[in-house]
């Protein structure tokens, strides 16, 4: 339980019944992590609309992006969405067991191309240390193809993990069912 209120499907209204209604034909239930945010239906809508956004990105993968969610999600230890992404990228990234756990022993192992690699172990370094972060990082994203929005981005989904993290382990979300 929650240490906050939160809407289940079954009692939203108003605009939380909106928004978990479109989460629910995207993907057939409302996750616990999103359940949350009903308490603020503004904060609930900011946070459909960016899982929407990344989930049609043009250029950071699925994989990419489930890698970085579970790989700072370690850091946070948020198991919620350790196992979460974990599931994820076996049930839809097409990865098998070994190749994630390997991946969260050594995130050069994860099975991404050179240039998905370089994004995610910049967003790794920004999200632990952000301080340590300097051109060279950003003039080697750039040398592997990626432009400043797309370094923008690939760091804000780094970023809002963190506070993700930080809410659900605040507030005692429990994993789905």
């Amino acid at each position: 339980m929650p240490l906050i209120h939160t809407d289940t499907p079954a009692t939203a209204k108003g605009r939380v019944k909106e928004v978990y209604d479109q989460i629910q034909a995207a993907f057939g239930s409302v996750p616990n992590a999103m359940q949350i945010d009903s308490s603020s239906p503004a904060q609930l809508t900011r946070h459909w609309e960016s899982i929407s956004y990344y989930m049609q990105h043009p250029t950071l993968s699925f994989n990419l992006l489930a890698f970085m969610r579970m790989l700072i999600s370690e850091k946070t230890h948020c198991e919620y969405c350790v196992d979460l992404n974990e599931a994820m990228l076996i049930n839809m990234g097409g990865l098998s067991h070994d190749q994630v756990i390997a991946a969260r022993k050594n995130p050069q192992d994860a099975p991404l191309s050179d240039k998905d690699k370089s994004m995610l172990l910049f967003v790794l370094k920004a999200t632990s240390d952000s301080l340590s972060v300097g051109p060279a990082d950003i003039n080697a994203l750039k040398a592997q193809g990626w432009s400043d929005g797309e370094i923008l981005d690939g760091l804000h989904h780094g970023a809002d993990m963190v506070a993700g993290d930080i809410i659900l382990n605040a507030l005692k979300v429990e994993k789905d069912m």
